[in-house]
């Protein structure tokens, strides 16, 4: 049984046994039995059609779960005669399944770990694996997280901020395991761009490819973090970046601009200069300001801070991220900023001090390693 069955099938499955009015968590029970029978019996020859195949299957174990003869008839009458959906209908029904995994009354761990089993298809091993938890503690998780949204409607669309946000985070837990994480929050949010005609999703899909163009030089052959202004910029992933300008200029053409369209706008500048020298730093800095009137985020009002520091030199950034001190707290990005500012002003003690402070709080080992060595470094010099 290859990958396409579990990956794209089984959450087509699911929607549809959602759709249908089936309890959240039994009708994913059902799919899962149906796929370890697929297993079993499809052996190196599928079925002509395989996810007819499974839906039938999942219909039945769902209805020897009834206690009720007369639930298990109506069940069964259901799954027999109902026609199979149309594509549009599929595609509905995947997008129902999506928000019905990023439901508000869902924290954002729970509402990632459900949406990567549910619509993913990812095994429970492997989110844990990715996020570097016991699977018994995934498992646990997501079995909580089914029971919140089980008996949720299924019939309208949630709120498309809070999908979007949660296939964001996703994104940017990025690659750790067998799972590169941004690479299924990219296929998902293909998924959605699909389904789902509005500009913000174009633009969310083109901020990650166009990040994820770079992933290749963001480490050295040591695993060392390799900061923007120092990368090969040869190893960038050209096709990804083409691909993500092209959407995120018929997204921008609708003119209903969104954070995730300015991001990504943000980052196309990046991505098209051929050096970190001829990065066009004040039309970034233009694009931050018409996201500053969109949004009060502290995080990318400290990334409009770096953009003061290039435009207008350090001691204006500096002035720039201490205006956001007490927005952002213990931050560890705040002091990282600061270094990098410290640095170019010719503080090379206080850099040393920001670096140091960023690294005790830094979330991933490739990022405390290097601020700390960026410490280092000054102090030897």
């Amino acid at each position: 049984m290859n990958e396409h069955v579990v990956r794209v099938l089984a959450p087509q499955v699911l929607s549809i046994l959602v759709r249908r009015g089936n309890d959240f968590a039994a009708a994913e029970d059902a799919v899962q039995d149906a796929l370890l029978e697929a297993h079993r019996s499809w052996s190196d020859a599928p079925p002509d059609d395989p996810k007819g195949w499974l839906l039938t299957v999942a219909g039945r174990k769902l209805i020897d779960a009834r206690r009720s003869e007369a639930a298990r008839r109506r069940r069964e009458d259901a799954l027999s005669h109902e026609p199979e959906p149309a594509p549009a209908e599929q595609a509905d029904d995947t997008l129902l399944l999506l928000f019905l995994c990023c439901h508000p009354a869902l924290s954002p761990a729970s509402a990632i770990a459900l949406t990567l089993r549910a619509v993913g298809g990812l095994t429970t091993r492997e989110i844990a694996e990715a996020f570097l938890v016991p699977e018994a503690t995934m498992a646990q998780r997501i079995s909580r997280a089914k029971r919140t949204v089980s008996g949720r409607p299924f019939a309208q669309p949630g709120d498309v901020a809070v999908v979007l946000r949660v296939l964001y985070l996703i994104f940017n837990e990025g690659y750790a395991g067998r799972v590169d994480l941004s690479a299924e929050a990219i296929r998902l949010t293909r998924q959605l761009a699909l389904a789902c005609d509005e500009p913000e999703v174009a633009g969310l899909l083109a901020l990650m490819l166009l990040h994820h163009a770079r992933r290749d030089a963001r480490t050295d052959e040591h695993g060392t973090l390799v900061p923007l202004d120092r990368q090969d910029r040869t190893q960038w992933n050209e096709a990804e970046i083409a691909e993500g300008v092209r959407i995120l200029q018929a997204a921008l053409a609708r003119d209903r601009r969104g954070e995730y369209q300015i991001q990504a706008a943000v980052a196309a500048l990046h991505d098209d200069a051929r050096t970190a020298g001829e990065t066009d730093w004040p039309q970034i800095l233009a694009w931050y300001d018409e996201l500053r009137e969109l949004t009060d985020n502290p995080v990318a009002a400290l990334s409009r801070a770096v953009a003061v520091g290039e435009v207008d030199g350090p001691h204006a950034g500096l002035s720039a991220v201490e205006e956001l001190a007490t927005r952002l707290g213990d931050h560890h990005r705040l002091d990282a900023v600061r270094a990098r500012l410290h640095e170019r002003a010719g503080h090379l003690d206080l850099a040393a001090e920001h670096y140091t402070r960023a690294a005790a709080r830094a979330r991933s080992t490739a990022e405390r390693d290097y601020l700390t060595r960026q410490a280092a470094r000054l102090r030897r010099g």
